[in-house]
C-alpha cells in the first residue's frame, strides 16, 4: 500500500549499491571500508536524490528498495537515506551472514536466486500495481534479472523454462523451490514499463539491444530523468530540478547534461520531439516564476536554449526509432551462462 492507505498505482524498484550509491567492492578492501563507512561520508549519485524525491511526492507512487548489501548494514544504509531526505516502502537486503553460517557460499555472489525471488516476493506481499519502473546498474546482472521478472510476470516464461533459468544461475534447491512456488503465485501482468540501467562500469550501449526496448541503459541520472519524462512519470520541471543538483554538485556542467540529452536521442531512446517539448515545457515554467533559480547556477531559459541548441545539431537525421524492430523472446539460460562467464573473467582479471 502507499502511505495514504490506498493501493498503489506505480511501484518503483531501486538497488541501492552502483545504482543510487556510489560503492566499490572490487575486493575485500572495498567490501570492509563501505562496512565501516558512515552514513555521511556515502556518497549517492548527482541526481539520483531528486529523481527518488519526485517520484515520492506523487500520489499513489510506491518505493521499493531491494539491495545486494547484507542485512548488518540496514542501519547504516537507513541513516543515509534519511540524511538524503529519501523515504521508501520496502527496504529488502541480503542475509550473507545466514549463507555463510549455512556454508552456502556459492549463495554470497548469486544474483539471481536472491534478487528474482525478493522481486516477486515484494509484489506478492502488497497490493500489486498496473506498473512498475526498475532501476538497477551494469555490476551486477540487474537488466537480466529485471527482464527476467517482467517476463514471468507477463506470463511469457514457462515454469519450466524458469527451472532451467534457475539451474543455470546455480541456484540452491530450496531457494529454487521458493521462486518456483513465488513465480505462480505472484500477481500476473504486463506491468515493467521500463528499466533503467545506470552504467557504473560505462558499459558499452549496444548489447544491451537485446533486451529489447524496455531496458535503457544510462551514463547518467538526468539520462534517467529524461526517460522518466518521456515515460509520463515525471514533469518537465521535476526534470530541471534534477538537472539543477547535478549541476550543483559540480561534477555535471550543462554542456554535459545537454550532451547526455543528444546522446539519447542519437541512440534512439529518446524521441526528438518529446525532448524538445521538455525544452519548451521548462522554458515556459520558469517564464511562469515556477522554478526559482539558484545562485551559481545557469537560469532555466539557459539551460533550455543549450537543449535545444544540441538537438537542432542533430538536424533530422535523429528521429529516435529504435533500431532493432520488434523485441524478440529472449534466451535467459544462454544469458545467465554468458553473465557466469563474464564474472569469471572479471574475477581472473583481478576484479569483483
Amino acid at each position: 500500500m502507499t502511505p495514504g492507505g490506498r493501493a498503489p498505482r506505480h511501484v518503483f524498484r531501486w538497488d541501492l549499491d552502483k545504482t543510487y550509491l556510489r560503492t566499490e567492492f572490487d575486493s575485500l578492501k572495498d567490501l570492509v571500508k563501505s562496512a565501516f563507512e558512515d552514513p555521511a561520508d556515502k556518497q549517492a549519485y548527482p541526481g539520483a536524490t531528486a529523481i527518488l524525491r519526485s517520484l515520492r511526492a506523487a500520489d499513489g507512487h510506491r518505493i521499493c528498495i531491494v539491495s545486494g548489501s547484507p542485512t548488518q548494514m540496514r542501519s547504516v544504509l537507513a541513516a543515509k537515506l534519511a540524511l538524503d531526505g529519501v523515504e521508501y516502502d520496502e527496504f529488502v537486503l541480503k542475509d550473507n551472514l545466514k549463507n555463510i553460517l549455512r556454508g552456502r557460499f556459492r549463495a554470497l555472489r548469486s544474483q539471481v536466486p536472491y534478487k528474482l525471488p525478493a522481486l516477486l516476493a515484494s509484489r506478492l506481499g502488497t497490493a500489486p500495481a498496473p506498473a512498475e519502473t526498475m532501476f538497477g546498474d551494469d555490476a551486477e546482472a540487474d537488466a537480466i534479472i529485471y527482464s527476467l521478472y517482467a517476463d514471468v510476470l507477463a506470463g511469457r516464461v514457462a515454469f519450466a523454462d524458469l527451472e532451467r533459468v534457475l539451474a543455470a544461475a546455480r541456484a540452491y534447491d530450496d531457494e529454487a523451490l521458493r521462486t518456483l512456488d513465488l513465480a505462480r503465485r505472484a500477481p500476473k501482468g504486463d506491468v515493467v514499463r521500463r528499466i533503467i540501467i545506470h552504467l557504473d562500469r560505462r558499459s558499452a550501449t549496444m548489447p544491451f539491444r537485446r533486451l529489447g526496448r524496455r531496458v535503457v541503459p544510462v551514463f547518467n541520472y538526468f539520462q534517467a530523468a529524461l526517460v522518466l519524462y518521456a515515460d509520463g512519470v515525471l514533469t518537465a520541471r521535476q526534470v530541471v530540478f534534477v538537472a539543477l543538483e547535478m549541476l550543483d554538485s559540480r561534477q555535471f556542467e550543462l554542456g554535459t547534461l545537454a550532451t547526455s540529452m543528444q546522446d539519447l536521442v542519437r541512440r534512439g531512446r529518446l524521441e526528438r520531439d518529446i525532448a524538445l517539448r521538455l525544452a519548451d515545457e521548462a522554458a515556459e515554467a520558469a517564464a511562469a516564476g515556477a522554478l526559482a533559480g539558484r545562485d551559481g547556477l545557469p537560469p532555466f531559459h539557459t539551460i533550455s536554449q543549450q537543449f535545444r541548441e544540441r538537438l537542432r545539431q542533430l538536424g533530422g537525421s535523429a528521429t529516435g526509432a529504435w533500431i532493432g524492430g520488434v523485441d524478440e523472446p529472449l534466451d535467459y539460460v544462454r544469458l545467465v551462462d554468458e553473465e557466469h562467464a563474464r564474472r569469471r573473467e572479471r574475477r581472473r582479471d583481478g576484479h569483483r
